[in-house]
């Protein structure tokens, strides 16, 4: 009889697609108005982080990469003089 691996709750699946938007906007912000972007990012991070379950990992990362590509936007968008909003 084998043990099969329990099954993964909805919100879990929502924690990793929210997890991997907030990777994807982190880094479309580094080119494309920093200040508008990459906040919004870090909250969907922290909210996929606060579901929890099995891609935690993965909403950590994503709170490591929205908070470096902000200094990498910011930084970017200073030395070009572009827009920042």
């Amino acid at each position: 009889m084998s043990v099969s691996e329990p099954r993964e709750r909805p919100a879990e699946a929502v924690a990793g697609f929210l997890a991997a938007a907030s990777v994807a906007v982190s880094l479309i912000g580094i080119a494309y108005k920093p200040v508008r972007t990459i906040p919004l990012a870090l909250v969907v991070a922290f909210v996929a982080l606060g579901i929890g379950g099995r891609h935690q990992r993965l909403a950590e990362l994503a709170i490591a990469v929205g908070a470096v590509a902000f200094v990498v936007g910011m930084t970017i968008a200073v030395a070009t003089q572009s827009a920042l909003w």
